[in-house]
């Protein structure tokens, strides 16, 4: 154990040691080219800022007004039916927009009804095998600047849907 302790403590001062020693032994300007990248990387933060503020602002929204109450208790009839837990509908609605707001409702179902409950079991499982969806599409697509997202957006919830439902079928089976 005390291997793995000292391998992960060395392991990125490791690889930058090694970026730097290829640098050098290939003849590049390590430094300008550390500086060339950071560059593009504030270029590319500039670019993608809009989007974030956005998203971050709708999901402020959705949380605080009630929306996703009311949502949930529209659909609780489809979700009685297919059995599963209405205490995981807002992770499962906000997994796809935030990955901070989805750990939050995951944490915050964790710690109501226990880790090794079939909940909290499913709610661990939906946060492993789901994405933020609209966060990662939105990233990628505006600073690529790509506009029609159509049929990956379709795809990539149909995804969603399909590992939030496997999630719950898989933890009813186990527990």
């Amino acid at each position: 154990m005390k291997i793995i302790n000292y391998l992960s403590t060395i392991a990125v001062p490791l690889v930058i040691l090694l970026i730097i020693l290829y640098g050098i032994f290939e003849k590049n300007k390590v430094y300008d080219t550390f500086l060339e990248g950071a560059k593009e990387g504030l270029d590319i933060v500039i670019k993608i800022f809009p989007t974030l503020i956005g998203i971050f602002l709708a999901v402020g929204a959705l949380r605080s007004s009630g929306i996703l109450e009311l949502i949930i208790n529209f659909i609780r009839p489809i979700i009685n039916i297919l059995t599963i837990p209405a205490e995981i509908m807002p992770l499962a609605m906000l997994r796809p927009i935030s990955g901070s707001a989805s750990m939050a409702v995951a944490t915050d179902i964790i710690s109501k009804y226990g880790v090794d409950s079939t909940i909290g079991l499913i709610a661990s499982t939906i946060m492993g095998s789901t994405e933020t969806t609209l966060y990662t599409i939105a990233l990628y697509t505006s600073a690529v600047k790509v506009k029609k997202i159509r049929f990956v957006l379709i795809a990539a919830l149909i995804a969603d849907i399909t590992g939030m439902l496997v999630s719950v079928i898989i933890c009813r089976l186990m527990s």
